[in-house]
């Protein structure tokens, strides 16, 4: 990953390798993913890091997730593993249910037995439990806009909080949900937009993509892995709370997007637009606003939406051999 030469965080880098830290252990579910990899280069220069391999596929078994905890009691747990393809949920309903719900029952329950040294469980939600909000709420979400999820996909991330929520009354169960918005900068998969594009620009001169009409905000990773450095450092200000991840730069419509990234490749081709298949539950606007993660844990994001493409655009030019 090339991170931008401006890029601090908001963090201590001072801490680094404190023998205080390296005593804290973090347990992570979902570690090979895009987030999860990015996210342990950066723990490991401070705690003491396990990834059991505990993926979309194990944390459905309770025996696993109880059995692997019970084996490292971690002070922190971050919890990344999910199916986070939406279009795909459309498909797949039960599946998705299986993993992103019952998986972190799974992971909440056999969390249980570690509370003593538990002190914050950190859970990956999404920005698409706002879903179909209504049109005279199109305006940048806060954590008290009202949630509409519109896709097997959220509504699993939605029963996820709920079920948080009930853990935390019911046994004081420490948590943090971070409503994260559409991440990117992801340098080996090209199933999301902003890699779609991209991708599909640098090798094509006609491009075959879906929706142009919604409206969506992009957060680039070394934001994103930014926050959850934050969140650990100041454990105590972020147990029990919701934060929208937010972005520098305010939503803007998928076609948008696109002609932003063909200007930046002085690509000149031709996009035809709406050629998937229509999907019954399509949001069209989710943008959401860090100001509360800003006032409680002074973290904001720093990198702009162009010099995230910049970024991405390398990547992925050397990826495919373009100089």
């Amino acid at each position: 990953m090339r991170y931008p030469k401006e890029f601090a965080g908001n963090y201590d880098s001072n801490d680094f390798n404190k023998e205080e830290h390296k005593q804290k252990i973090i347990w992570i579910s979902g570690a090979s993913g895009f987030i999860g990899a990015e996210l342990i280069k950066k723990l490991r220069l401070q705690y003491t890091v396990f990834a059991p391999g505990l993926d979309t596929c194990d944390i459905t078994h309770f025996d696993q997730v109880r059995d692997s905890l019970l084996q490292y009691k971690p002070n922190f747990i971050i919890h990344l593993a999910a199916r986070t393809e939406v279009e795909k949920s459309f498909y797949d309903p039960t599946d998705f249910q299986l993993v992103n719900y019952n998986g972190t029952v799974n992971i909440v329950e056999a969390a249980r037995e570690v509370l003593p040294n538990l002190e914050l469980m950190i859970f990956s939600s999404t920005m698409e439990v706002y879903g179909a909000v209504p049109k005279e709420l199109w305006h940048p979400f806060t954590e008290d806009t009202p949630t509409f999820p519109n896709a097997p996909y959220s509504c699993a991330k939605k029963a996820c909080e709920i079920y948080l929520q009930y853990a935390k009354r019911a046994y004081n169960f420490p948590y943090c949900i971070l409503r994260q918005t559409n991440s990117y900068g992801r340098p080996d998969n090209d199933f999301f937009v902003v890699e779609q594009f991209i991708t599909q620009m640098l090798k094509q001169q006609e491009c075959n993509f879906g929706y142009r009409e919604p409206y969506r905000n992009f957060l680039f990773v070394d934001d994103l892995i930014d926050l959850y450095l934050t969140i650990i450092k100041n454990v105590d200000l972020a147990r029990g709370e919701i934060f929208c991840t937010g972005s520098k730069d305010r939503a803007i419509q998928i076609s948008e997007l696109a002609n932003i990234i063909a200007k930046k490749l002085g690509w000149t081709g031709r996009i035809n637009w709406g050629t998937k298949p229509k999907r019954v539950g399509e949001i069209y606007y989710l943008d959401s606003l860090p100001d509360k993660a800003k006032r409680i844990l002074g973290w904001e994001p720093k990198t702009s939406l162009s010099d995230g493409l910049d970024l991405t655009i390398q990547m992925w030019k050397e990826k495919l051999g373009h100089n």
